[in-house]
């Protein structure tokens, strides 16, 4: 499984990036099927309280490609939301 993780709009942490490799070994073991991963995390408006919005695109050779996008006042639970939402699209196309 190949994984890529882009920022955009300001630079990325460790720590981000741990999470987000550590949140995405889990969905890949619980779905073997999965060929390559993206994530976009880009900061919308600085002023803004809801400003960080995690997209997250999953290959999966026999389904295709799902999609899930999803804003929140971290990255983090930005992409908790996205993974959800893709779980349960997951299990649908299973």
């Amino acid at each position: 499984m190949q994984v890529n993780i882009k920022a955009i709009h300001f630079d990325i942490s460790d720590k981000l990036l741990e999470f987000t490799n550590k949140k995405l070994d889990k969905l890949a073991r619980r779905f073997d099927a999965i060929a390559d991963i993206n994530v976009n995390y880009t900061l919308v408006k600085p002023e803004a309280a809801m400003n960080k919005e995690a997209g997250v695109e999953i290959h999966v050779p026999a389904s295709g490609k799902l999609f899930a996008s999803k804003t929140a006042d971290s990255f983090e639970e930005a992409l908790d939301l996205c993974l959800d939402a893709l779980e349960r699209q997951l299990e649908r196309t299973k």
